[in-house]
């Protein structure tokens, strides 16, 4: 299930609260019987939305690990990146080159899918990028980001962007966007799973620098509640009520005074199956499609 929010700035008019049904089914239903007489009314529901999660994680990162060798080095590109392609097309609005960034320990293998379906649905300029393993600061990887955009705009003949970032990915991406300037060349960012707040999982893991800039009240987290006056990109930010990796769950949830932003929250599937998961899919395809007004093509018409 998928729940609209929207937050904006006091300068904006308030965002319209829905909440839109989108059911998860179809893991596990052999199970279904023996768990409700484990686990009696209400505490079955429950105990079962959370196995049902949890059977589709493993499964997502039983094929993941699969796919991850494929996507271990850089997408390579030669000239321009087509403005439409295949052989059954959909009709082709004019629309930025979107960009997928990955999350902490990925690559771009986990947007096999969602990469997919956007082709399907007339979305041809894709660009999947990696960040090294190795990758240490936040602040580092943004400006990376951001020379990554700026050749991909000149490359593509397009003046802006859109993003789709997963976990740490969306972080980065928001970093650039918000701090660095990058709001010039994104027009609309979606993150999934981000931890715009930080989040307090796996203490153990603060050994390595990134996670450390990746807990409430970091001097990252921090920059990224600063005053954000002016800035000129749309975010929207999916988050789920069984995200393991995220805690609190709400830290997902994008909250900034001077921010366009639209909080979508996600029943029923957890962190891993965000960027997979075809309901999720089509939240963002809806994400993108939603007309900016600062939003220029190649020719500099406004795209309505």
């Amino acid at each position: 299930m998928v729940g609209h929010e929207g937050t904006r700035g006091s300068s904006r008019p308030p965002a319209c609260r829905q909440e839109v049904p989108m059911k998860v089914t179809g893991v596990l239903p052999l199970f279904l019987p023996l768990c409700r007489r484990l686990w009696p009314g209400r505490l079955a529901g429950l105990s079962m939305t959370l196995l049902r999660a949890t059977a589709l994680e493993a499964a997502i990162l039983a094929g993941h690990l699969l796919l991850y060798p494929t996507g271990l080095i850089q997408e390579r590109h030669s000239g321009a990146l087509p403005a439409s392609g295949g052989a059954a097309r959909l009709p082709v609005r004019p629309a930025p080159p979107v960009v997928l960034l990955h999350g902490f320990i990925d690559n771009r293998s986990v947007f096999v899918l969602l990469r997919r379906t956007l082709a399907q649905h007339g979305r041809h300029r894709v660009v999947s990028l990696n960040y090294s393993p190795l990758t240490c600061d936040i602040r580092i990887a943004a400006e990376l980001l951001g020379r990554h955009i700026e050749e991909i705009c000149e490359r593509t003949g397009s003046a802006r962007v859109d993003i789709v970032g997963h976990s740490l990915g969306g972080l980065i991406a928001r970093y650039y966007t918000q701090c660095l300037g990058g709001d010039l060349r994104v027009r609309t960012l979606v993150t999934l799973g981000t931890p715009h707040s930080g989040t307090r999982v796996a203490p153990l893991a603060d050994a390595h620098p990134i996670v450390r800039q990746m807990r409430p009240g970091s001097a990252v987290i921090e920059e990224l509640t600063r005053p954000a006056p002016g800035c000129r990109t749309r975010f929207v930010s999916f988050w789920s009520d069984l995200d393991s990796l995220v805690v609190p769950l709400e830290s997902a949830r994008l909250e900034h005074p001077d921010l366009d932003a639209q909080n979508v929250r996600v029943t029923g599937i957890g962190h891993l199956a965000l960027p997979v998961h075809p309901a999720v899919a089509a939240g963002i395809r809806e994400a993108l499609d939603v007309p900016h007004p600062e939003d220029r093509a190649a020719d500099g018409l406004t795209v309505a």
